[in-house]
């Protein structure tokens, strides 16, 4: 009996000292990284906020968020995080070891802002001034740029990716089949529990992709950005 409460006490201190060394990691990024990440998520809530109040469909992983905010009524945040904590559990399982804590900071507070520019009333104002194939533009455009930022980043990688990375380890398969098996899969239990689906939905698998390797080739050139993220992510996750 002991002996269990020991190895209890163990694993407690052993995640509990996880976790701190994950948050004090953080301290280590330079500036110009943390400052794309910031960047990135804010665009990409924004962007995220345009697909929804277009009504006309929005990305797999909100279909998902929204389907249970829909049922739990906690908001784009708490449910955000719920459902970070599901596939992050689900690739600790898989892996047999602790995820790394950037997902599910990258997938709340993506959720956090949208429930913040909802707050705002930034919905209103901008279908007042828009119609939805704008929005939806709008949208398209934020996301695939804000996911250029997250990536050169080197700090975030959005929840569904830290999967899909795992499929093309664990499999051999490539990371275009292993993304659209998964984002397909996301969608179909969001559209299932009543999460919105139409033209933005398709768009969203078809136009973000192939624009975020040009928009990370004009960080560069344009703005001297510096690309933390492409070499971290593939040899951290």
């Amino acid at each position: 009996m002991e002996d269990e409460k020991i190895k209890c006490g163990k694993k407690s201190y052993s995640f509990a000292h996880y976790i701190g060394t994950q948050v004090l990691s953080l301290r280590s990024f330079k500036k110009d990284q943390v400052l794309m990440y910031l960047t990135g998520v804010c665009f990409f809530s924004l962007g995220a906020k345009c697909f929804i109040i277009s009504q006309l469909g929005t990305d797999p992983l909100d279909v998902l968020i929204i389907s249970i905010d829909k049922i739990l009524m906690l908001g784009m945040g708490i449910c955000s995080a719920i459902v970070s904590l599901f596939f992050l559990t689900w690739w600790m399982l898989w892996n047999k070891k602790y995820p790394p804590i950037s997902p599910f900071v990258t997938t709340t507070l993506t959720g956090l802002l949208i429930d913040l520019w909802t707050g705002l009333g930034l919905g209103e104002y901008l279908i007042a001034r828009m119609n939805e194939y704008t929005l939806l533009a709008t949208g398209l455009i934020l996301c695939a740029y804000s996911s250029a930022l997250i990536i050169m980043s080197g700090i975030g990688i959005r929840i569904m990716d830290l999967v899909v990375l795992t499929m093309v380890s664990k499999w051999g398969w490539s990371f275009t089949k292993a993304k659209m098996i998964i984002e397909i899969g996301i969608f179909s239990s969001g559209w299932l529990l009543g999460g919105p689906f139409g033209v933005g939905t398709i768009a969203f698998l078809l136009v973000i992709g192939p624009l975020i390797q040009p928009f990370m080739n004009m960080n560069a050139k344009r703005f001297s950005l510096k690309n933390h993220g492409l070499i971290r992510a593939s040899s951290a996750y």
